[in-house]
């Protein structure tokens, strides 16, 4: 049987609502806030689990000894999603602290905690086969997600990575070696910009800097650019661009992951890109129409 496993952040959300994200020196005033469940990782596997199979997706991560750790990995599990891989730590649960504009955008800094010192080796070796679809961010060590994807791809399977959020840092020879291992790159317009820059590019247009990322990287690399909807560049250099569906944001945070998530579940399930993509901008567009990174995250039904 395949397995989607994600090795990621597990992250509390404190999410505050305000008329107008603060600007640099300025503190604003918020009615309330509410605490939920997040992080990339985990958001990515919910998103998986909700659109999959039970048993199929598996999370790989690493909590506090708190309650917040306690919080994230029982509502991973009410998720449908395997949470025996999950590490404690004497670090502190991660956490984010998120704010929402009225018109549904967001800011958002992350204290990693706990999440800066997950280990390759909390995969299971012997689990991994051509089967297996790895689903990586970019808030965990960098090492340490490389170092299982090369597991995975050595073993004949899948490797999605999202390259988000980008590291200011991150070198030219840390992304030759991230494409090395990656199937499937999933960036926005401004990852796909960032990182073909630090493959010499000079352009401007993202669809230029997303065809250099999968003919460089011999990558299939995807642009989310929102409400224009998706666009992936293969390494043969053919295209494919599906429109999102036209809705009125509530709150944008998590659309990427739920984006990143649907994505992993239909390219294991063995589905054709064009309806892989389509269904996973449905799943992105719905996401957005409720609070919190995974309230409004689709059920399978709701994508037919």
């Amino acid at each position: 049987m395949s397995l989607i496993t994600v090795f990621g952040s597990i992250n509390v959300d404190l999410v505050a609502g305000v008329d107008a994200i603060a600007r640099p020196g300025e503190t604003v005033l918020a009615t309330g806030y509410v605490t939920l469940c997040g992080g990339k990782g985990a958001n990515q596997a919910v998103a998986a689990a909700r659109v999959s199979p039970q048993g199929r997706v598996a999370m790989v991560g690493r909590i506090g000894r708190d309650g917040f750790g306690r919080l994230c990995v029982d509502n991973l599990a009410a998720n449908g999603v395997i949470v025996d891989r999950v590490a404690t730590g004497t670090e502190p649960t991660g956490c984010a602290f998120i704010t929402v504009s009225a018109d549904g955008e967001n800011a958002i800094t992350v204290a990693s905690g706990a999440n800066g010192y997950l280990t390759a080796d909390a995969i299971p070796a012997a689990e991994l086969s051509s089967t297996t679809t790895l689903v990586l961010q970019m808030e965990v060590p960098l090492q340490a997600s490389l170092s299982a994807a090369r597991a995975v791809r050595k073993a004949g399977g899948r490797v999605i990575w999202n390259l988000a959020p980008v590291p200011e840092r991150l070198s030219t020879d840390d992304l030759r070696s991230l494409l090395a291992v990656t199937s499937v790159l999933v960036v926005n317009e401004h990852e796909a910009r960032v990182a073909a820059l630090r493959l010499g590019w000079s352009g401007e247009s993202f669809e230029e800097a997303a065809a250099l990322l999968a003919t460089t990287g011999g990558v299939t690399c995807i642009v989310t650019a929102g409400p224009l909807g998706a666009r992936a560049f293969h390494r043969d250099g053919t295209r494919l661009a599906v429109s999102a569906e036209r809705i009125i944001p509530i709150d944008t945070t998590g659309a990427g992951d739920t984006f990143v998530g649907i994505l992993a579940a239909g390219l294991d399930e063995g589905r054709g890109w064009n309806e892989v993509l389509a269904r996973a901008c449905r799943g992105a567009s719905l996401a957005c129409l409720a609070h919190g990174a995974q309230r409004g995250m689709p059920t399978a039904e709701a994508l037919s």
